[in-house]
C-alpha cells in the first residue's frame, strides 16, 4: 500500500489596526528533514486579524494540495496545520461554534479543499511560529508599499529553527480526526444550521486561558465625575479640560480603595486630560504606583459640540448630528474626530500597550469613547454597538488579550464600589 505524502503547514496572518491593513502568510514543511517546500503570502488590504488568519489557513492548504496532483484521493495526502490562532484551530477542530459571518464561508472554504481525514489541528505557542508570522509581516510591508509579496524578494525562511516540525506525523488509521468535526461545523455554519459538536464551555474570571500564558489584562476605569457629567454634556479632547468635581474625587477614592483590595493591579496607564489623571493619582496613591501618561487614551476631539447637551446639539446642528449618528466616519461639527478615527487611535494604543504589558494587569484610567472601542473591538462588534453600551462615571470594565491576537471581555460597566 503506497503511503500517504505528509506535510506541515505553518499558517499565520495579521492585521495592523484590526481591522487595519492585513496579511497573511503560510509554508509547507517536510516534517522529517524539515524542509521548507512551499511558501504562500499577500496582502489582503484591509480586515481583521481573525480573516488574515482563515485566509492563511486557506492559502497553506491550497499551496500543500498542489504539491500532491492526487491530493483529493482518500489516503494521498496528510497534513498537519500548525497555527497560533485558537480561535482558528478550534473552530475548525469543531470544538467551538463559528457565529461571525466573517468566518462562516471561509472555515467552509477551508473544510472543502482536502479531504476532512487528511487534516489534523494543532494550535501552537507564537514563538514557534516565526516563519508564517514574518510571511505575514512581509506581505503587509509590500501592501504598504502598494505592492504584494513577492517569493523573490522574501527572508522569513533565513534563520527559522525546523526542529519543532520535523518530527513525525500519526499514522493514517481509524477514524477521521478533528478536521472531520471541524468539516462538519463548517459546512453546518454556513447553512446556518446547528453542529453536531458541542462547544467548549467559556472560561470565566480574569485568569489565563488554557495553553496560552498569562494575558495582558486591561482594567478600564471610566474617570470620575466633573462638573458637565450628571448634566451629560459632551466633554471630550476639543473644548476645556474640567478638573473632577467633589463627587468625583469621592469616586475615585472608592475605585481606589476597591483596587487596593483586589490586589491585581501593576501598572497605571491614563489619559492625558485632568479627570483622568486625578482619578489615576487617588489608584497611584493607594497602590504606591507610578502613573505613565498615553495621548491614544484621550477622549474624543466633538468639535464644536464640546459642552453642549445631546438636546442643544440636537437645536443647532440637527442635520450634522443625523449623520454622525448615521456613519462613524463623519465627525462632529467643526472639525472634531470621526469614531473611526478615533478607533484608529486606539487600535494603535491597544496595540503597543498589550505589547508592552504583555502578561501584566493594567489599569488603562480614560474615557466613555476609547473604553467603548475596546470592548467593541474585543467582540467584534459593528461601529453602531458604540450606542447600546451603558458606561457610567468611575465604572470598571475588563478585557484580556491573549497571546494568539484573541481577546475576551471579562467585565463591563462595574460599578459595585460605588455602593
Amino acid at each position: 500500500m503506497t503511503q500517504p505524502r505528509q506535510f506541515v503547514i505553518e499558517a499565520d496572518g495579521g492585521s495592523r489596526g484590526n481591522p487595519g491593513p492585513a496579511g497573511y502568510g503560510a509554508v509547507v514543511i517536510d516534517p522529517v528533514t524539515g524542509e521548507t517546500l512551499a511558501e504562500a503570502a499577500e496582502y489582503i488590504g484591509v480586515a481583521t486579524n481573525n480573516v488574515a488568519e482563515y485566509k492563511g489557513l486557506i492559502a497553506g492548504l491550497k499551496v500543500a494540495k498542489a504539491l500532491v496532483p492526487d491530493a483529493s484521493a482518500d489516503g494521498a495526502l496528510q497534513v498537519r496545520v500548525r497555527m497560533d490562532s485558537k480561535l482558528v484551530v478550534e473552530q475548525m477542530s469543531g470544538r467551538w461554534k463559528i457565529k461571525h459571518p466573517d468566518m462562516k464561508p471561509l472555515a467552509a472554504e477551508a473544510a472543502r479543499i482536502l479531504p476532512a481525514s487528511a487534516v489534523t489541528y494543532e494550535w501552537i505557542p507564537r514563538e514557534k511560529n516565526k516563519h508564517a508570522d514574518r510571511l505575514a509581516n512581509e506581505a503587509m510591508d509590500a501592501g504598504k508599499r502598494g505592492k504584494q509579496w513577492e517569493p523573490s524578494a522574501s527572508t522569513a525562511s533565513l534563520d527559522t529553527p525546523r526542529s519543532s516540525a520535523a518530527s513525525a506525523l500519526p499514522p493514517v488509521s481509524g477514524p477521521p480526526g478533528d478536521a472531520a468535526a471541524g468539516a462538519a461545523k463548517a459546512r453546518a455554519a454556513l447553512a446556518s444550521r446547528p453542529a453536531a459538536a458541542s462547544p467548549a464551555a467559556p472560561q470565566t474570571g480574569w485568569g489565563a486561558a488554557p495553553d496560552l500564558g498569562a494575558p495582558a489584562t486591561f482594567v478600564l476605569l471610566r474617570h470620575g465625575e466633573t462638573a458637565l457629567t450628571p448634566e451629560k454634556r459632551f466633554s471630550g479632547s476639543g473644548g476645556g479640560d474640567p478638573e473632577l468635581s467633589a463627587a468625583g474625587r469621592h469616586q475615585a477614592e472608592c475605585i481606589a480603595r476597591s483596587l487596593a483590595d483586589r490586589g491585581t493591579i501593576e501598572e497605571i496607564v491614563s489619559s492625558p486630560l485632568r479627570r483622568c489623571r486625578e482619578t489615576a493619582a487617588s489608584v497611584a496613591a493607594r497602590l504606591g504606583l507610578e502613573v505613565r501618561i498615553e495621548e491614544g487614551l484621550r477622549e474624543t476631539d466633538f468639535g464644536a459640540w464640546e459642552g453642549l447637551t445631546f438636546a442643544e446639539v440636537r437645536e443647532r446642528y440637527g442635520a450634522d448630528l443625523d449623520a454622525w449618528l448615521a456613519s462613524a466616519k463623519v465627525a462632529p461639527t467643526g472639525g472634531g474626530e470621526s469614531f473611526a478615527e478615533v478607533a484608529r487611535r486606539v487600535s494603535a494604543t491597544r496595540d503597543r500597550l498589550t505589547t508592552r504589558y504583555a502578561g501584566r494587569t493594567v489599569l488603562l484610567v480614560t474615557h466613555v469613547t476609547p473604553i467603548k472601542t475596546l470592548v467593541r473591538l474585543a467582540l467584534g462588534a459593528p461601529p453602531e454597538a458604540m450606542f447600546r453600551m451603558e458606561l457610567s462615571a468611575a465604572s470598571v470594565s475588563a478585557v484580556a488579550y491573549y497571546a494568539d491576537g484573541n481577546a475576551s471581555v471579562r467585565l463591563l460597566n462595574d460599578t459595585s464600589h460605588l455602593r
